[in-house]
């Protein structure tokens, strides 16, 4: 199916938010149903973000791509802060574009998130009315959990210090402190080490130039505090498909599992092999194709 692309803005608050709006060609099949798409951690619209849109939009599904406030193409400062509650209210402000529109059919609204925003989709998905359906690929279901397995017990005291001194600094109208989103191994202020979280990012950064490899300290203590697995229970009967990988230490598997347990029918688990980035590389057809069969089914 032939699809147009066409850069979009719409507001949120007092900014401005900015993506893709992907549009099925054949205006006798309008109003399309529609899915909101939203990355994740730190990252941008662009890269395989579009991928995911096109391989929806093919099925003659509607679909907008959004850079959230204070990353990317959107407003909003300080740049590269990333807060939960933020990035919630702009799938919320997408999903009021996308109602908008003359082409989407606002009763058949669905929301695709992966990792940071595979969470926010799931609380999405649980408290916005005008949400009949949701994907969750790789989510993050407990920053506090998960935190706890990144960082050595030994470390934690230090942590919490730097987290304290950037709150004392912003008091004092100090810049917000900044770190390395992704760095290899022993290098110093990364929220993110390791090859695999560097490769990722650092290849979608080819093809998303707004990227910038830097994250402020306040996104990481933020990152520590949120929990949007305790929603996954209220999703029901909303359909939700829930993609994980077997072996991400980054998202840890078993929290994915174990939230998915606690989820209400309609549900559906796809699980694949390999880490964290293996769901947009190695397995992205699998991935996406679920997801487009799972809009297509139930919107």
């Amino acid at each position: 199916m032939d699809i147009t692309e066409s850069p979009v803005a719409f507001p949120c608050y007092e900014q401005t938010i900015r993506g893709t709006f992907y549009l099925p060609e054949g205006q006798h099949n309008a109003p399309f149903p529609a899915v909101a798409l939203g990355h994740g951690w730190g990252m941008v619209a662009g890269g395989d973000l579009e991928d995911y849109a096109r391989a929806i939009a093919a099925r003659g599904i509607a679909c907008l791509t959004f850079d959230y406030r204070r990353l990317g193409k959107s407003d909003g400062l300080p740049r590269q802060e990333i807060d939960p509650a933020w990035q919630q209210e702009d799938y919320r402000a997408a999903i009021t574009y996308l109602c908008a529109r003359n082409e989407v059919d606002a009763n058949r609204i669905g929301v695709w998130g992966s990792s940071y925003s595979g969470g926010h989709v799931l609380v999405i998905a649980a408290t916005d009315a005008r949400v009949r359906c949701v994907v969750s690929q790789v989510p993050t279901v407990s920053g506090y959990q998960s935190g706890l397995r990144k960082t050595h017990p030994n470390n934690l005291k230090a942590l919490h210090d730097f987290f304290a001194e950037d709150r004392l600094g912003r008091l004092r109208g100090e810049p917000p402190r900044t770190m390395k989103e992704v760095g290899l191994e022993g290098e110093a202020n990364v929220a993110y080490p390791g090859a695999e979280s560097y490769d990722y990012m650092m290849g979608q950064a080819e093809r998303c130039p707004e990227w910038r490899n830097e994250v402020t300290v306040r996104s990481l203590e933020l990152a520590r505090t949120y929990e949007p697995g305790q929603w996954i229970s209220r999703i029901g009967p909303k359909p939700l498909l829930m993609i994980v990988a077997d072996s991400d230490r980054q998202t840890p598997t078993d929290l994915q599992l174990d939230a998915f347990n606690q989820a209400r029918e309609p549900k559906q688990l796809l699980l694949v092999k390999g880490g964290h980035y293996a769901v947009y590389t190695t397995h992205f057809d699998q991935t996406s194709t679920a997801a487009a069969d799972w809009f297509s089914n139930h919107l």
